[in-house]
């Protein structure tokens, strides 16, 4: 869990300018579609950060420890991917993209 979380933060190094394939287009060009995605992975970010913190202070047991440390761990990881999105939102959408704000 650890690793992932860690894997996943990596994800804020990506080029927020491009998309990678046709449907995170589709998704990050749509207002309705990528705030979404955007609520989707703000609601994954408090429940695995949630989860974790509460398993973590009620665990007896050091493996439930280990394992809620990972799980917030993978949260926090979380966050960056959320930052990503955001900017890939920002970047793509096709109703504040216009020729017409470019000056």
């Amino acid at each position: 869990m650890i690793i992932m979380g860690v894997g996943i933060s990596f994800s804020t190094l990506q080029d927020t300018t491009k998309t990678q394939n046709k449907m995170s287009r589709k998704i990050w060009e749509s207002p309705k579609k990528g705030k979404i995605v955007i609520f989707i992975l703000a609601f994954m970010v408090l429940l695995f950060i949630g989860i974790g913190l509460i398993g973590y202070f009620s665990a007896n047991n050091n493996r439930f420890k280990d394992l809620s440390i990972g799980i917030t761990i993978l949260g926090v990881g979380i966050i960056g991917f959320l930052k990503s999105a955001i900017e890939m939102f920002e970047n793509h959408r096709k109703d504040k993209n216009t020729t017409a704000n470019i000056i």
